[in-house]
């Protein structure tokens, strides 16, 4: 089932966390922090909509660390209900889309009640100052790849963090696959 990102809270602060990386190093928020900003984005390997966008996820993360943003994906599905989303999984996915941010898994799912994600893709872009200024979508893409030359929203919205410590006031919200909650995962 297709669910969309509630509007940008401007100015709500990131939470922090401690999960550990397909490359098996353990991140805080700290440790992607960018002078400029920081990109948290919750994705998975299973979702059609992550699968669509995930090489010009990849480009425009770049793109963005250039800039002085920081970039981390995190993964917060059950994998037992998809078993794509295995740990192992994530590191393929990873590596098949040339990730050159961490890419985490949220085995408790308690990030991803923190941060309030919905779905995947989820992006969440914060300033210098780590207050939320983009809650949108990567671009025009659905399940299917956007058509060559759709506006980079994210790169976009990201870009203007970078610059002025302030996210675009109109935002189109991110659509993608709902969050698949473990059974026993507290509300």
């Amino acid at each position: 089932m297709a669910v969309e990102t509630p509007i940008c809270d401007f100015g709500w602060k990131a939470p922090d966390f401690s999960l550990t990386g397909t490359d098996d190093n353990t991140y805080i928020l700290a440790d992607v922090r960018g002078p400029n900003g920081t990109l948290v984005m919750f994705i998975c390997n299973h979702c059609p909509y992550v699968k669509a966008i995930a090489d010009r996820l990849s480009s425009d993360a770049k793109a963005l660390q250039a800039k002085g943003i920081g970039v981390i994906a995190i993964m917060s599905n059950d994998p037992e209900y998809n078993t794509e989303d295995s740990f192992d999984n994530m590191k393929l996915f990873a590596a098949n889309n040339g990730f050159g941010f961490p890419y985490v898994i949220d085995t408790t799912q308690q990030v991803a009640r923190a941060y309030d994600a919905v779905c995947t893709p989820d992006f969440f872009g914060f300033n210098a100052d780590m207050e939320l200024q983009y809650r949108g979508r990567l671009d025009a893409s659905g399940p299917n790849p956007a058509p060559p030359g759709a506006r980079r929203e994210l790169l976009e919205a990201m870009t203007l963090v970078a610059e002025t410590g302030k996210g675009p006031s109109e935002q189109i919200a991110s659509m993608g696959c709902s969050i698949k909650w473990r059974a026993d995962a507290a509300e």
